[in-house]
């Protein structure tokens, strides 16, 4: 009986010893813890540059999440974009393309270079020549951001907004497709789709434009091909006439009620 006594007073002590034990570590754990975000809260108060260097690192880390479930890179703070830039600081290629088309289209160079940077940038993580981007958005919208089709067609490079609207929320919704940057990057997106399921160029701008299905695309095939060759000799410095615009007004939807899914 003896023996049955000590062994359970020996087993109680040594269950409160480790419970003890325990205490004293997770408080000490949790009192480092708390000691260590305050030492990190200071440094950032009164280091302002890690502050920054953390934002951006986040802010990145985002944008690549972003990019790797939706395949759309988006902004956080649209506010915080440029819509606009000086021709003059754009590479030597870029500022010629952007010259060109602003005075071909009579559309503002700044805006206008803010576009051509951003199809540049796009186009090559979405591994698309940048001056076909840009030859779509040319015969597509003449750049206005605000055209808009009678079947619904929207913004910059007339993307179905109906049927896209999930690839807007990333932008914060719809009503983003009259956002000329997020028009652009929606609009690359299906187009990128178009053409890599139609296996060919040719035949993703048929499908872009609704006429997949149909052997008459109303010429839109031929007058992109056109601008973007166009715009390729424009690139490489070469000199271009200034033909006039192959459309005045949004046209690539307008006659289209039958788009199909893609675009």
């Amino acid at each position: 009986m003896s023996a049955s006594k000590n062994l359970s007073l020996s087993l109680r002590r040594t269950t409160s010893l480790v419970a003890r034990a325990f205490f004293n570590f997770t408080h000490s754990s949790f009192a480092l813890i708390g000691v260590t975000v305050l030492f990190i809260a200071i440094a950032l108060f009164a280091r302002p540059e890690l502050r920054q260097v953390g934002e951006i690192k986040l802010f990145g880390w985002l944008q690549e999440r972003q990019l790797e479930l939706t395949g759309l890179a988006s902004d956080l703070v649209a506010s915080d974009r440029a819509t606009a830039t000086d021709p003059t600081d754009l590479p030597k290629q870029q500022a010629a393309v952007a010259f060109w088309l602003s005075k071909k289209y009579r559309v503002a160079p700044e805006p206008l270079s803010a576009l051509v940077s951003e199809a540049y940038d796009v186009g090559t993580r979405a591994k698309l020549d940048p001056t076909l981007i840009l030859a779509v958005m040319a015969i597509e919208s003449g750049f206005n951001p605000f055209a808009q089709s009678p079947v619904g067609a929207q913004g910059l490079m007339q993307v179905m907004t109906q049927v896209h609207s999930d690839k807007y929320q990333s932008f914060g919704g719809k009503f983003a497709a009259f956002d000329p940057l997020a028009n652009l990057r929606v609009g690359v997106k299906v187009l990128q789709d178009c053409i890599r399921v139609a296996g060919s160029v040719e035949g993703g701008l048929k499908s872009y434009v609704g006429a997949a299905n149909i052997e008459d695309d109303g010429g839109y095939t031929a007058k992109v091909i056109a601008e973007h060759q166009r715009l390729q000799q424009v690139a490489q410095g070469r000199s271009v006439p200034m033909w006039p615009p192959a459309v005045a007004a949004p046209s690539s939807h307008n006659d289209k009620s039958t788009t199909v899914a893609l675009n």
